[in-house]
């Protein structure tokens, strides 16, 4: 009777270690498909317009991974899990200070024909990205000299919705080199069109930096679509009312 309750006792224990096995390859591979998801997106979303667009990236369009690619995505997927508030555009260059100040004027409105957006506000003095779109602090405001930075929230394409801020840039992706966007700044309406797009990382502040040589208008959202690893950079230049 005691061997027949050994045995038993052995089965169990083995069909627990399985499960226990199971269950860590399980939580493995969502660990891994967490950490490496950007790479995926990336691979998904921006391929495709490598072979129409001039995009510059700060990693080969291959993609390859190694240690420094490896550490960005372990990094980001860190920052995600710590609770940074990717809704708060101060969170969006760490190594920026944003500067809270007053501007001549509160809000203005943005159109950009290609992604169906109309008159979306983009806010100056708030930094709510969940509410507006932002003109980052200390960055000019269209049509004046200098360089307006826009950040705009973005997600998975598949949730787009152009009237929605917290879905409002997630296909920036598609924007093109010579595509429009129109600024409604107190009435009057200036254009500008798209001249540099690249993808730069979070710790490249060199895109907030100010130009007064002509009047710009930056775009910027987090990248591959759906997660926080890259900072997606739409330049362009005002052309006219």
């Amino acid at each position: 009777m005691g061997k027949y309750y050994y045995k038993k006792a052995g089965k169990k224990i083995k069909k627990t270690a399985r499960l226990f096995s199971l269950l860590i390859v399980i939580i493995g591979i969502i660990i891994g498909g967490y950490v490496f998801f950007p790479l995926i997106s990336w691979q998904i979303y921006f391929a495709p317009v490598f072979a129409s667009a001039d995009i510059a990236v700060p990693i080969p369009q291959t993609n390859i991974v190694n240690s420094a690619t490896i550490g960005s995505l372990i990094s980001q997927a860190s920052d995600n899990l710590s609770g940074v508030d990717y809704t708060n555009a101060e969170n969006w260059f760490p190594n920026f200070k944003f500067q809270k100040i007053k501007p001549r004027i509160d809000t203005y409105t943005l159109s950009i024909p290609r992604l169906n957006i109309q008159d979306a506000v983009v806010s100056a003095t708030d930094d709510d990205l969940s509410k507006h779109l932002v003109n980052y602090g200390g960055t000019a405001i269209p049509p004046d000299k200098g360089n307006a930075v826009v950040f705009g929230h973005s997600t998975l394409p598949q949730l787009f919705d152009p009237k929605n801020y917290k879905t409002i840039f997630a296909k920036a992706y598609e924007l093109k080199t010579g595509d429009e966007l129109f600024a409604n700044v107190s009435g009057a309406i200036y254009k500008y069109r798209i001249y540099n797009i690249t993808v730069v990382s979070p710790d490249d502040t060199s895109v907030l930096e100010q130009d007064y040589s002509d009047s710009f208008l930056t775009l910027i959202t987090c990248t591959p679509p759906g997660t926080t690893w890259k900072r997606l950079i739409v330049r362009a230049r005002l052309e006219g009312m």
